[in-house]
């Protein structure tokens, strides 16, 4: 049985709810190609109109260009119906980035700050491009090499923040498993945004992070289950974690989209689907620049996909045999 997408679920123990299916606003900030004010409100819009009430951007997606362009989109729809993740961790300081990582960004690059005050202000800055009032559920972003300087100090005034009614909820964000793991052993976070680490290619979540979380309460919103638009198309030249795909990496996705085709069924919807069916996932953010892509992951929450299917990826290995599937649960 296909998932839910309008189903709602709580973020941890706090009060707020958000639905199985969220768009991820990335591309609004230009990756990994330009995108137009007209095109990102247009995207927006119909993700509105198909019935997402749930969306997750970061002041980083496109020095602020995905904020703004979320912001002016939703600036008219009833904020109660709303659910609004941001990120800190991240200022935005004058001057374009050398890396253009977002095409047409802002006029702006970010630096890491976790201080309090850092933090703090990053929150204040989000909810002015964003003009959407306080934010649903606020995430520390990458702090990949900054462990210690979150638990010290954006961890404490983020938590007071949190309890003031500030916001609603607090997590983490990241691309990798083994730093949240830490952080649900070492603080009190609500909610985790994993990215790219639980997906058809990779269920490494599977070994310590999603038992830890359903140990303590924390929710795992699955972020990049297409895994950089691999699990959608798999090519030569094709991207995995942001970076040119590997051999080894891109014969496996091959190999899934065989499976699948035997099947009758697209990757894209078992990725989707799959991300989806473990009971640690409380939501599943997608990524879309057009609202052609918006139907498409419609489409591919809403299909059918048979019980065989699954059967076939774990006896071929190209799954784990402890992963849950659709229709089974874990």
């Amino acid at each position: 049985m296909p998932f839910d997408p309008f189903e709602t679920r709580r973020v941890g123990a706090t009060q707020v709810e958000i639905p199985r299916l969220g768009l991820g606003t990335a591309p609004l900030g230009g990756w990994p190609e330009a995108i137009s004010r007209e095109t990102g409100a247009a995207t927006v819009r119909r993700a509105w109109d198909r019935g997402v009430r749930f969306f997750d951007t970061a002041p980083f997606y496109g020095a602020g260009q995905a904020e703004l362009f979320l912001g002016e989109a939703l600036a008219d729809k009833p904020r109660a119906d709303l659910r609004i993740s941001t990120k800190t961790g991240r200022r935005l300081l004058p001057g374009a980035d050398e890396v253009a990582f977002f095409r047409d960004a802002q006029p702006f690059h970010s630096v890491f700050d976790f201080s309090a005050d850092g933090v703090a202000a990053a929150i204040g800055e989000s909810r002015e491009r964003l003009g959407l009032g306080a934010p649903d559920i606020v995430l520390v972003h990458d702090p990949d090499e900054h462990h210690s300087d979150v638990l010290r100090m954006a961890y404490p005034k983020l938590r007071a923040m949190r309890d003031a009614g500030e916001f609603g909820a607090l997590g983490v964000g990241m691309n990798f498993v083994e730093p949240l793991a830490r952080f649900a052993q070492e603080a009190d976070f609500d909610v985790f945004l994993l990215a790219g680490r639980y997906t058809l290619l990779e269920q490494t979540a599977l070994d310590e992070l999603f038992p830890l979380a359903q140990e303590r309460g924390i929710s795992i919103i699955a972020g990049g289950v297409f895994n950089s638009g691999l699990l959608i198309a798999p090519a030569e030249g094709a991207m995995f974690d942001y970076a040119p795909v590997s051999r080894e990496t891109l014969d496996k996705a091959m190999a899934l989209e065989a499976a699948c085709r035997e099947f009758d069924v697209p990757l894209r919807a078992a990725a989707l689907q799959f991300a989806a069916a473990h009971s640690a996932v409380t939501s599943v953010v997608i990524g879309a620049r057009t609202p052609q892509e918006v139907d498409d992951a419609f489409a591919s929450a809403g299909l059918t996909i048979p019980a065989e299917l699954w059967v076939e990826l774990k006896h071929r290995g190209l799954v784990r045999e402890d992963a849950p599937v659709p229709g089974q649960g874990r």
